[in-house]
């Protein structure tokens, strides 16, 4: 890793400036800083962060749906409109993908020029922190649009994380049956229990696990690990719903039984981004259908950025959260 002087690029016409106030580390973050294997797209050096808030400084001479000091959420994901996907309705599938803090800069800074497009008004009552968060809650959302859910299903959601405990509330708020979280943390346990779990199971019990097999109907994964990924198609029941949710490297392998999928007749299903569920998040925490404040384990500011990258893993995080001072 080295130091560079950064220049602030030239505002397009169809761009905004803004001033970020906060701005969320996610996992992917973790796996472009260290070089992990599916960051290669990643042509450094870009200022990472896509989970962004902030207001508006100034706007290009083409916007005028904005305008200085307005209060914004970031969608960072930027389709081409031209490719096979993005004119068949699938544009998160999108051949010539740009994100911000991804692929051009993000919101790890004090400042970030992004699309005007791709920038969201936040209600009054809504926090900049909670605007931050409205990405991750839009990749979830689209993922949550996939599964057919009914009143008396049982769900497992694997993976009691930031990610798993949005899909917990999303879940609690449809009203189905029961639900049980696998998660090997039992610091975790009483606020997957107050987000609405019915039960917290660890999968490293042996009794717990085995209990899991064949018991429910629908399984969200959220880690992106190969136990997690054979425990899904292990517990979903005849005709059940699997969702792979979480973020696997592309080396990873998981070993299950066709046989399996094909006697119990299973759907497995994956989910790629967020495509146009932006708005519709900022409904669900302006109407506290999903909580955001309780989720958040760190805040930090941009000094501390560095060192926090680095001790990352030893952290226990569930979220973190860039406050710029």
């Amino acid at each position: 890793m080295k130091v560079e002087e950064w220049s602030e690029p030239a505002l397009g016409k169809h761009e905004v400036l803004l001033q970020i106030a906060c701005c969320g580390i996610c996992g992917t973050d973790q796996h472009i800083y260290h070089g992990h294997p599916g960051s290669a797209e990643v042509n450094p050096p870009i200022v990472l962060g896509h989970e962004l808030s902030g207001v508006v400084l100034a706007v290009g001479e083409a916007v005028f749906t904005l305008q200085q000091g307005d209060r914004v959420s970031v969608d960072p994901n930027i389709y081409c409109g031209a490719c096979e996907y993005c004119r068949n309705g699938r544009a998160h599938l999108c051949d010539k993908l740009n994100a911000v803090g991804v692929t051009r800069d993000g919101g790890m800074a004090e400042r970030c020029i992004v699309p005007a497009s791709n920038c969201y008004k936040l209600p009054n009552h809504l926090s900049m922190l909670e605007g931050a968060m409205v990405e991750p809650l839009g990749c979830v959302l689209h993922g949550y649009k996939k599964l057919e859910l009914r009143a008396n299903h049982h769900v497992l959601i694997a993976g009691g994380g930031f990610i798993g405990q949005l899909f917990l509330q999303l879940v609690k708020a449809a009203g189905v049956a029961h639900i049980t979280v696998s998660e090997p943390n039992p610091n975790k346990r009483e606020a997957l229990l107050k987000l609405g779990a019915d039960n917290v199971v660890s999968p490293f019990d042996p009794t717990e696990a085995a209990g899991l097999l064949s018991s429910a109907d629908l399984v969200i994964e959220c880690v992106g690990r190969t136990e997690s990924v054979e425990l899904a198609i292990k517990a979903a029941r005849k005709g059940g719903q699997v969702l792979i949710f979480g973020v696997a490297s592309p080396d990873a392998q998981a070993s299950f039984s066709p046989f399996d999928v094909f006697s119990k007749e299973l759907r497995i299903m994956g989910s790629f981004i967020n495509p146009y569920t932006h708005e519709e998040a900022i409904t669900l925490i302006a109407q506290n259908i999903v909580q955001i404040e309780p989720l958040i384990s760190h805040r930090i500011d941009l000094e501390e950025l560095p060192e926090f990258m680095t001790s990352y893993p030893k952290l226990n995080v569930t979220k973190a959260i860039i406050m710029p001072s």
